[in-house]
């Protein structure tokens, strides 16, 4: 028996169905592309996969099914448009098809950059012909939104359950009509962690009508179990979630045959002899041909929380993940092995990475500090991006203030990316700055910064600035003209290597090697920026004709 989804006395597969991408604000849709990335590729073309599926930072994946169509969705945390939406037909390739958020509530508040904060762990399903997802802020409550068309518009938000230190949370519609919500709870904000609590929701799943049960009490056992996922399957309702820790946990499931317990418990997958530490939370997934598979994280420090995909199968109604070389129900990763079986092969794809800014709007790949002004950003019909310098907030001390950062994740452990700029500041201004940016607790960008005698090219990095410890700033020189090509080489190790060229062929290195590091529980992510210090009413721009991803 596979998976099943019950919505109002409908036993429905998970699902969701592509549909084309809508029109949206810069940089929250674009024009699909069908570029394959040249620096990471999970799908082998010999009817086998690699892991990771997804080699960056989509942390807490959740994913459904209808039909032939899955789709995913992870943790946005701060980054805004938020809640990424990922499409794939075989689990293996996947794109970026759009966002569920284009600003994050309460608006004001996300107006500046909330590191950590704002999306954590959300949940995808489907239900009565609409697409929903949940998604607990550690400082305002339970958010819900939905749509018809997950790469199109969804409603605006809905806060289902107000309160501090409500988390990962998930929505299960039993065959009787009556709709529950599993979550956790941050011990930060609420005092308590590490267990688990059920509410009653309405049918609709836009309020909780009690004030919830305790299921699953996880401090003996199971420190900081979180991120659950509800299911239902053989007259069992499972709740599959991690325990353990980000970096070093486990996958463990809980078994009852009443919705509110009490529930057996099990780990189905650990580490074991691989290499790949704390595989855990994620989604479990059937094909059409009735085969079971799981996507889960793996922590990669500077590189975020990277996606593998598991095959998974029943042993006593029980989930085995992975491999289980000693047969004991608990499995290990795999790191290749062979694609599901979906019924045909499907297209190599992979996320967005480069762009040529040729398009009405921007790629999904990129995302902002915080929810964006209109004026920091705007595609033209010229075929470049214009970035407009943006004042620098009040008491601002490093990049880690700054909102008008457009950034996208680490796609690979190495990469090149590339950038051709031309700056236009404005003449009655001094110190207007516009670069490339590689983005963290600590961070270091290469950018061209107006004087009164012209336009220099600076390098700087700030460790630990989100302590606001100042930048190092070291001068390269005077540039020619206004036109360069600013590069950063990204090698294992998170290893940074920025160059640049005012010819657009021979790159001179610029400054020591920095070595990312993650964000507040995201991976460290690459970009481009504009500011200025000075309030005026006007500004210089930036006009970016590429930015591209190379090996």
């Amino acid at each position: 028996m596979r998976i099943k989804y019950y919505t109002a006395g409908l036993l429905l597969l998970m699902a969701c169905q592509a549909e084309k991408p809508s029109t949206r604000p810069p940089a929250s849709a674009a024009a699909p592309t069908g570029e394959v990335s040249k620096v990471w590729v999970a799908d082998k073309g010999n009817g086998t996969y690699q892991n990771p599926v997804i080699d960056a930072d989509y942390s807490d994946p959740d994913v459904c099914r209808v039909g032939d169509d899955y789709y995913m969705t992870s943790s946005s945390f701060n980054a805004i448009p938020g809640l990424q939406i990922l499409h794939s037909r075989d689990l293996v390739n996947w794109k970026i098809i759009g966002y569920a958020l284009e600003r994050q509530p309460p608006f004001e508040h996300f107006s500046q950059p909330q590191h950590g904060n704002g999306v954590w762990a959300p949940s995808i399903r489907h239900h009565n012909g609409e697409f929903y997802i949940y998604w607990g802020d550690p400082d305002f409550g339970i958010y819900m939104v939905k749509t018809k068309d997950p790469a199109g518009k969804w409603e605006a938000p809905v806060l289902v359950k107000a309160g501090k230190g409500l988390i990962d949370s998930c929505p299960f519609w039993d065959e009787d009509g009556k709709a529950y919500l599993v979550h956790g709870w941050a011990g930060s904000r609420a005092g308590i962690k590490s267990i688990l609590t059920v509410n009653r929701m309405n049918p609709e799943g836009t309020k909780v009508l009690d004030e919830g049960m305790l299921v699953f009490d996880g401090h003996e056992n199971h420190p900081t179990v979180e991120g659950p996922k509800f299911y239902k399957r053989n007259g069992y309702y499972y709740i599959f979630a991690p325990a353990g820790g980000v970096a070093t946990g486990w996958q463990l499931v809980l078994r009852s045959k009443n919705v509110y317990g009490p529930y057996e418990e099990k780990i189905v997958m650990d580490q074991g002899k691989t290499t790949v530490n704390g595989p855990h939370q994620g989604a479990w997934v059937d094909t059409p041909s009735g085969e079971d598979w799981f996507l889960h994280f793996q922590d990669k420090e500077a590189y975020g929380r990277v996606v593998h995909l598991q095959p998974m199968k029943w042993v006593n109604n029980w989930p085995v993940i992975g491999e289980d070389p000693d047969g004991d129900g608990k499995g290990q990763p795999v790191m290749v092995y062979q694609k599901p079986n979906v019924g045909k092969t499907y297209p190599v794809v992979t996320p967005q990475e480069s762009d040529e800014f040729n398009e009405p709007t921007l790629g999904l790949q990129w995302q902002w500090h915080a929810n964006p002004k209109s004026t920091w950003a705007f595609t033209t019909n010229r075929g470049v991006l214009r970035l407009y310098t943006h004042q620098l907030p009040e008491g601002g001390k490093t990049l880690w203030d700054v909102p008008n950062l457009l950034l996208q994740k680490f796609p690979a452990q190495s990469f090149t990316a590339t950038t051709k700029v031309k700056f236009t500041p404005n003449p009655k201004l001094e110190k207007e700055r516009t670069g490339l940016v590689v983005m963290g607790e600590d961070y270091a960008h290469l950018s061209i910064v107006s004087k009164k005698d012209g336009l220099y090219l600076t390098y700087a990095s700030a460790l630990k600035s989100h302590k606001g410890t100042p930048e190092k700033e070291q001068i390269l020189g005077k540039l020619s003209g206004n036109e360069v090509q600013l590069r950063v080489k990204v090698s294992a190790g998170a290893k940074c290597q920025f160059s640049y060229s005012e010819d657009g062929q021979n790159f001179k290195q610029a400054g020591e090697v920095f070595t990312a590091v993650p964000g507040r529980w995201i991976g460290a992510k690459v970009g481009i920026f504009a500011t200025r210090e000075d309030k005026t009413n006007d500004s210089g721009f930036a006009d970016y004709d590429w930015f591209r991803i190379t090996p």
